[in-house]
């Protein structure tokens, strides 16, 4: 008797005991049904190739590969194009497959009926490994024609392989072509702001940040030589009046000279007088190393000699008065000294202005250079960026040129059938010891249901436990059978075990 939904073990060991024949016939009736099913049921026949995944045979860290899509995505994507309804009906076309359909059911329900039976199973990666990109993927074709099957596999193997050729090319291309039109307009940038670069520099030639300091070195010459032109300036003019003041001097002397009667100031005594007082007045502006001074000096020792070599008595008066006609020759050097003076001083102011006019100059410059530097920076980042950026854009286009004449070459990622479409000899549906075994298994399952059932059906008593919970009276001991039957010829169910158990009321 089961006690709260649960089969103790005495009950299953009972129940087992007395009807273990409904296992053997359970088991033998579903193994049979299940071995009818396989011999019944129509075989498919499935062919299976596998295609790997090959590397490129030139490293990637020299050709770096224009694709970069994950190869899971577009195994996807190369699946949905190929099991398209476009690319499926010339194979049903090209090998007739269906014929008793035809007619029957629209071409869709053939497309969807092939497309199922075309199963593209990844490779999965080993544990451990470095990469763990896809290293392959099965094509499996389930077909009730092993022939057939054999072809429609081959088929969509060969559809793999040439678009995923396509599609590397393709895309080789399309980055090549795209990569070269943004070079193209990186260059245009690229020479904008190089011409731009170019005019500024020549438009602020001069002020431009690497030739502040050369400015500032020649500022320092060019006051320098404005001060020492300054201070030549200032010696010639003074020169130029000493020599007026001289000449005035002596004009003065000579005009005397020539309004008192019977005197001749013009002697050599008198002219070497003059050149004595001048050279007194020279040596106490200029050191004795002076030009003039020098000059003057050998003008006195001229005239010492003059004077020796001239006779001591002169009693003609002709000559004076023929002298007095004419300047002295001091007079006449002086007069030329002047004219040096002026000249100078010309030279020397139209050099002075020259000199003035480059200073203001350099100072603009120096001025402005800041202004220019700041200028001059922001264009110099402008066009560095764009160096930049048509260098980067230099270098992908030289890849994937590179990679594109890989792909041309076959030498770049491609698919590889390492084996080729099998011709299946055995069916893959049904297979007869998966039905075998599921038969069995399917009956014992049953039969164990059956043994359950009946224990929970079974309401007799056979155990003291099952006494007291039926009656819910203590036993107070047992008595062994008698036999006794009843009238109809049945034994009492309480006496099953051998004993007839008494209760009374406690």
């Amino acid at each position: 008797m089961v006690r709260n939904g649960e089969i103790a073990a005495e009950d299953a060991k009972r129940v087992l005991r007395r009807y273990w024949w409904i296992l053997p016939i359970t088991v033998v009736a579903c193994g049979t049904i299940a071995m009818s099913l396989a011999m019944v049921l129509p075989k498919k026949y499935t062919s299976q190739t596998l295609i790997l995944v090959q590397q490129p045979t030139v490293p990637s860290d020299i050709v770096r590969p224009v694709v970069t899509e994950d190869l899971n995505h577009r195994l996807a994507s190369m699946q949905e194009q190929i099991l398209s309804r476009t690319r499926l009906e010339p194979i049903i076309e090209k090998f007739g497959l269906y014929p008793e359909l035809r007619g029957k059911v629209h071409k869709e329900d053939l497309v969807e009926r092939l497309r199922t039976s075309i199963v593209v199973t990844p490779l999965v990666s080993m544990p451990g490994t470095q990469n763990q990109s896809l290293p392959g993927f099965y094509v499996n074709v389930v077909f009730d024609n092993p022939q057939l099957g054999q072809q429609i596999c081959s088929e969509i193997t060969s559809m793999f392989m040439e678009q995923n050729a396509h599609a590397l090319e393709q895309q080789a291309t399309r980055t090549t072509s795209f990569l070269s039109q943004q070079l193209a307009e990186a260059k245009a940038k690229l020479d904008a702001q190089d011409g731009k670069l170019a005019q500024f520099k020549r438009q602020y030639l001069g002020s431009l940040p690497e030739e502040e300091q050369t400015n500032l070195s020649f500022l320092m010459g060019m006051n320098s030589q404005l001060e020492a032109n300054t201070q030549a300036l200032s010696r010639a003019q003074q020169d130029k009046a000493f020599n007026e003041s001289l000449l005035n001097q002596q004009q003065a002397n000579l005009e005397a000279s020539q309004a008192m009667p019977g005197r001749n100031p013009e002697t050599l005594e008198q002219q070497l007088n003059a050149l004595q007082d001048q050279l007194t007045v020279l040596q106490t502006r200029y050191t004795p190393e002076h030009p003039d001074i020098i000059k003057l000096k050998n003008s006195i020792e001229q005239m010492k000699k003059r004077l020796a070599e001239e006779p001591q008595a002169n009693p003609s008066g002709s000559g004076n008065a023929q002298a007095s006609r004419s300047e002295p020759p001091s007079m006449q050097q002086l007069r030329a000294k002047l004219r040096q003076d002026e000249l100078s001083i010309a030279d020397l102011t139209k050099r002075q202005a020259q000199i003035q006019n480059q200073i203001g100059l350099l100072q603009a410059r120096v001025q402005a250079s800041p202004v220019v530097e700041q200028q001059l920076k922001e264009m110099t980042r402008n066009y560095q960026s764009a160096l930049e950026f048509y260098n980067e854009l230099l270098k992908k286009s030289n890849n994937s040129e590179m990679a594109k004449d890989l792909q041309h070459q076959q030498e770049g990622e491609q698919f590889r059938v390492l084996d080729p479409p099998s011709l299946p000899v055995k069916p893959s549906f049904p297979k007869k010891e998966y039905f075998l075994g599921g038969g069995f298994g399917a009956g014992l399952a049953l039969g164990l249901g059956i043994l359950a059932l009946i224990a929970f059906s079974d309401k007799s008593i056979h155990t003291e436990r099952d006494v007291e919970l039926c009656l819910q009276l203590p036993v107070l001991g047992l008595i062994p059978n008698l036999k006794e039957h009843t009238s109809a010829g049945k034994s009492n169910p309480l006496t099953e075990n051998g004993y007839s158990p008494f209760s009374t009321r406690a």
